[in-house]
């Protein structure tokens, strides 16, 4: 399996806290790059930023159009088509950064994941499967797409979790991110939902509440 390539930062000297976010449909690892001077809990101690680029697939719902995607999306029905092999087979790719962190000195319960829309349903297949404990998910502008077929980890059962959506989102639609939360709590998780008055984007104040939850699943330095 070819390793993902990654954008890199690192905010201080030797860091112990590893953040993985994947970007969404047709974006790179660059497209989250300018949030990380924002955040306050990364100035307090070093921390470092991986950011992955998607590989190039065809992607049907674009007209088989070649573009950075985690997997291919076959339909844009109500709960989202697609295809959960490409998805999984994503998922094991940013398990080997999470193992190269590993092997690079950082304990897995330091690791967190997260992702933007099509790379949230990477990040909650990956995190919530993941054999060892991890430090925490955030899912932004997302769904949970194997929700119906995940093979849940012990280790992550008292995962904290992030959840934040848009009211006005046209192309992932609040209801998604709602279904998850649901889903998340039925399976007996406590996740934090956020809800803002934006499309398929971040704004301010979600970062500040994202900032504030990271801050408080790392703690102080």
């Amino acid at each position: 399996m070819t390793t993902l390539n990654a954008l890199q930062i690192d905010t201080g000297d030797n860091p112990q806290i590893t953040i993985i976010w994947l970007h969404g449909l047709g974006a790179s690892g660059h497209d989250f790059e300018p949030v990380v001077p924002e955040f306050g809990f990364s100035r307090e101690q070093a921390v470092r930023f991986i950011f992955p680029h998607a590989p190039e697939l065809p992607v049907t719902i674009n007209g088989g159009m070649v573009m950075p995607a985690w997997y291919d999306i076959l339909a844009m029905d109500v709960d989202r088509k697609v295809d959960t092999v490409q998805l999984r087979t994503s998922a094991d790719r940013v398990a080997e950064l999470v193992k190269q962190e590993r092997e690079r000195g950082i304990a897995s319960e330091n690791i967190i994941l997260g992702g933007f829309s099509q790379g949230g349903a990477v990040a909650y297949e990956l995190a919530l499967s993941y054999p060892e404990r991890l430090g925490g998910l955030f899912a932004l502008s997302t769904y949970f797409a194997t929700a119906d077929s995940i093979e849940l980890s012990d280790a992550n059962r008292q995962l904290p979790v992030f959840i934040a959506h848009g009211r006005f989102d046209p192309i992932v639609a609040e209801h998604l991110g709602q279904a998850a939360h649901q889903k998340l709590q039925s399976l007996g998780f406590e996740p934090e939902y956020h809800s803002y008055g934006m499309e398929h984007s971040l704004c301010l104040e979600e970062v500040q509440a994202l900032d504030h939850f990271l801050a408080t699943i790392i703690g102080p330095a």
